[in-house]
């Protein structure tokens, strides 16, 4: 369905432009990240409307977003695992944040080491999306360390459980996407604009 689906999109594309190839497989990969994204939400919404947590999912896909949006991440490399863990994270995490309670001294510990390792990690690009750029990715590290500072705050003063709990077990989530370790587990290359600069030296002058 995804390759007939981006292979007619892309068909309709050539004939109404005329695009180099560099800019179809730019165009093309953000097809197959939409369609991804849109086949994985439907998915996942049907699961937390059979079990009554939509309204829970929404709120924690938001919060989640918040802070991958700056900090990036690892992506999967073939649809169903990113299928499975997006499973995962969007349906058990939820379910967790609903059920269990964390006491506030882990919230605590727990945060303050998320946000050293955000500062440390963050922003994790990807060999296909290298962050080059030295003021971009200096802006993107604040941003996510700050994000993570007030999530962290957040988690401790609010009084709803769920609420609590989705700040602090989302950000532990991005920490982990994140991770030098994930990327090594997942056999995917790191910190990409190094091995990019290397290959064109050039890029910045």
């Amino acid at each position: 369905m995804k390759k007939f689906i981006i292979g007619k999109c892309m068909n309709l594309i050539r004939k109404e432009k005329d695009y180099d190839e560099e800019k179809l497989a730019e165009i093309e990969y953000g097809l197959v990240s939409i369609y991804l994204t849109f086949s994985k939400l439907i998915v996942i919404t049907i699961l937390a409307l059979i079990l009554g947590i939509f309204k829970e999912m929404i709120v924690f896909l938001l919060m989640y977003n918040i802070i991958r949006m700056p900090s990036f991440g690892i992506h999967a490399t073939k649809s169903w695992i990113c299928l499975l863990v997006s499973t995962i994270g969007f349906i058990g995490i939820p379910l967790l944040c609903i059920y269990v309670r964390i006491p506030l001294i882990i919230k605590l510990i727990g945060g303050i080491i998320c946000v050293v390792l955000m500062f440390k990690n963050s922003p994790a690009d990807t060999k296909k999306r290298p962050i080059v750029n030295p003021k971009r990715r200096l802006v993107y590290k604040i941003l996510s360390g700050v994000i993570a500072i007030i999530y962290v705050v957040l988690s401790l003063v609010i009084k709803d459980s769920f609420i609590s709990n989705s700040l602090i077990l989302g950000l532990m989530l991005q920490n982990i996407v994140i991770s030098p370790l994930t990327y090594k587990v997942f056999k995917q290359p790191y910190n990409n604009y190094k091995e990019f600069l290397r290959l064109n030296p050039d890029f910045l002058n």
